[in-house]
């Protein structure tokens, strides 16, 4: 079945992105940040979400810089907004809530358990996610997701992120190390998933949901604008529309 697979599948080997590729994560911190606020007494949070935001995204990207790891951004991220927002409340206490929050709160996007469920039939999948070992266990137990998956690379359990080598390096050992012109890696983000993948040598698919337009040298290689695209790109190797 594996060497059919290899012979009549363009990439039989795909790494999946986990939050905003198959996640729906803005409803997740959603749901969360509204929770944790709602809990501390704070009647209106959309009033606080885009302090919050700004804070997170920007050591999120400092990840990807390797400038901070996914466990500094746990307590870190509430150190700088809880202050700012003028909240009376312990920030560690506030981050660990809201922790608990963020892997209780989210789905999958619409679509995406039935292309996981096509993918895993003719091809081997891993799920390659920067994030916190606890958020991302949490959901991938409640959303049933291990069973799609022959790996499971989180960076805040092995210590490297994407876009570095390493966390590629992992994931490609704990699949018998595939040749590189086999795989496919599938994301969101063109400085994390796509950055990464590229520089890895390995093909890229941008999940680009919003229109949004990658600069030159990106490293795209494939574009989709939805995860229904997937499947057929997996076995061809050519983007159709739905």
């Amino acid at each position: 079945m594996e060497s059919l697979a290899c012979r009549v599948v363009r990439y039989p080997v795909v790494l999946l992105d986990n939050d905003h590729t198959l996640l729906d994560s803005d409803a997740s911190e959603h749901d969360a940040f509204e929770r944790i606020m709602l809990l501390i007494g704070v009647d209106d949070p959309d009033t606080l979400k885009s302090a919050y935001l700004r804070i997170n995204r920007a050591m999120w990207a400092a990840v990807e810089r390797h400038e901070m790891t996914p466990e500094d951004v746990r307590l870190a991220r509430f150190a700088e907004f809880v202050p700012e927002a003028g909240l009376d409340v312990d920030p560690e206490w506030l981050a660990y809530r809201f922790t608990d929050a963020l892997g209780a709160c989210g789905d999958l996007y619409p679509s995406a358990r039935d292309v996981l469920e096509q993918l895993s039939s003719v091809a081997t999948l891993a799920l390659v996610t920067n994030g916190l070992s606890d958020v991302q266990r949490a959901r991938i137990e409640r959303l049933r997701l291990e069973p799609y998956f022959d790996a499971i690379v989180i960076s805040g359990e092995v210590g490297v992120v994407k876009p570095g080598p390493e966390i590629f390096d992992l994931t490609f050992g704990a699949l018998g190390d595939p040749p590189k012109e086999t795989v496919l890696m599938v994301g969101d983000s063109l400085t994390s998933d796509i950055a990464g993948g590229a520089g890895y040598g390995i093909d890229t698919c941008w999940y680009n949901r919003n229109g949004a337009v990658a600069g030159e040298g990106s490293g795209v290689i494939h574009e989709i604008t939805d995860l229904r695209q997937l499947p057929p790109l997996v076995r061809t190797g050519a983007v159709h529309p739905v």
